[in-house]
């Protein structure tokens, strides 16, 4: 009996210590795109993945070609030329897989120029977002493009609009 009367107690603090909390949301993806500075980023970063891109394809274009070669020639070799010619195929799709990797992997090329490109624009948000709470004595402000966990959400607790106006941009209707 004790015990559910503890229970009880500590669910009515926590209930009690919920309902005086305020909270709001923003949506990451609607800052970002109202942000020139973000496009820009976003525009040099598609340059450079698109470039990358184009060398992987060549170079995967050389291998295909090799490959097709050695399918044609194939009758005309000895079984050691066979399997010296499979392991250059093999040696050269290697290669371009590791570049490919380089570039476009989880600690490649790409990432990093991501991290060095946006990382400063979403900190520039996230301190606004930060101010812009305590200002408003908002005790918890959510993402709500970061997944499907805010099922519902009235829209006057987006506050993706103040916090662009707080940066010095004008927002524009979210959908343009």
């Amino acid at each position: 009996m004790k015990k559910i009367f503890a229970a009880l107690a500590i669910m009515l603090v926590a209930t009690t210590g919920s309902i005086a909390q305020k909270f709001a949301y923003v949506d990451m993806d609607y800052i970002l795109a109202q942000m020139p500075a973000y496009n820009e980023a976003q525009k040099q970063l598609d340059k450079v993945a698109e470039g990358w891109q184009k060398e992987v394809e060549a170079k995967m274009k050389g291998v295909d070609d090799m490959y097709k070669q050695f399918q044609a020639e194939q009758v005309l070799m000895t079984d050691a030329m066979k399997q010296q010619k499979i392991k250059e195929i093999e040696t050269k799709e290697k290669e371009v897989k590791e570049f490919q990797k380089a570039k476009f992997g989880p600690s490649g090329e790409l990432f990093k120029k991501r991290q060095e490109l946006i990382k400063p624009i979403q900190d520039k948000i996230y301190n606004e977002i930060s101010k812009y709470a305590s200002a408003k004595g908002y005790d918890v402000i959510f993402d709500r493009s970061s997944g499907p966990t805010m099922l519902f959400a009235k829209e006057t607790l987006n506050k993706s609009a103040d916090i662009l106006t707080q940066m010095g941009i004008t927002p524009k209707p979210a959908g343009q």
